[in-house]
């Protein structure tokens, strides 16, 4: 008797720990965003303009805005759990463009050493480990069940 009651308190623990396994990677990654679209924003998008121009985007002015303003909504959709599976999409293809047009030439790293001095290490750009850790957070998202604490949720009545 004991035993089953032991199985049966692990199980729900078990199923409570599925619920809720993606939350983090949803409200990290959505503040995750949101900082990167709110720091473009604060900038001015005109500066990020300037950047995408050197990197040979194509209407870089545009892109500047599309891109701040898919960070921000999309983080604030993904903060929210609403509509997570479509805000993913738009967050990917802003992911992929930083990859192959940034990141890409620095190598995998996230953290790239490029001296130790004195004062401390010296870091150079990052490369495309980060875009590919949000990648795959944002379609695990995607191809989850809405999670717990979410709008999403509350529409779908889990």
């Amino acid at each position: 008797m004991q035993r089953a009651g032991i199985q049966t308190v692990m199980q729900s623990y078990s199923e409570i720990g599925a619920r809720f396994a993606l939350l983090p990677l949803r409200l990290i990654g959505g503040a995750g965003f949101l900082l990167h679209g709110w720091a473009k924003f604060h900038r001015g998008p005109e500066k990020f303009a300037v950047l995408l121009h050197q990197v040979g985007v194509p209407f870089p002015s545009v892109m500047a805005w599309a891109g701040t303003m898919t960070e921000l909504a999309g983080g604030v959709a993904l903060i929210l759990g609403i509509f997570v599976a479509f805000a993913c999409i738009p967050l990917i293809g802003t992911m992929l463009v930083a990859m192959v047009t940034i990141h890409i030439h620095f190598g995998f790293s996230a953290v790239n050493t490029i001296a130790v001095t004195p004062a401390g290490p010296q870091f150079g750009p990052p490369g495309y480990e980060i875009n590919l850790i949000y990648i795959g957070a944002l379609i695990a998202l995607a191809l989850s069940k809405p999670t717990p604490l979410s709008v999403d949720s509350i529409l779908r009545h889990e």
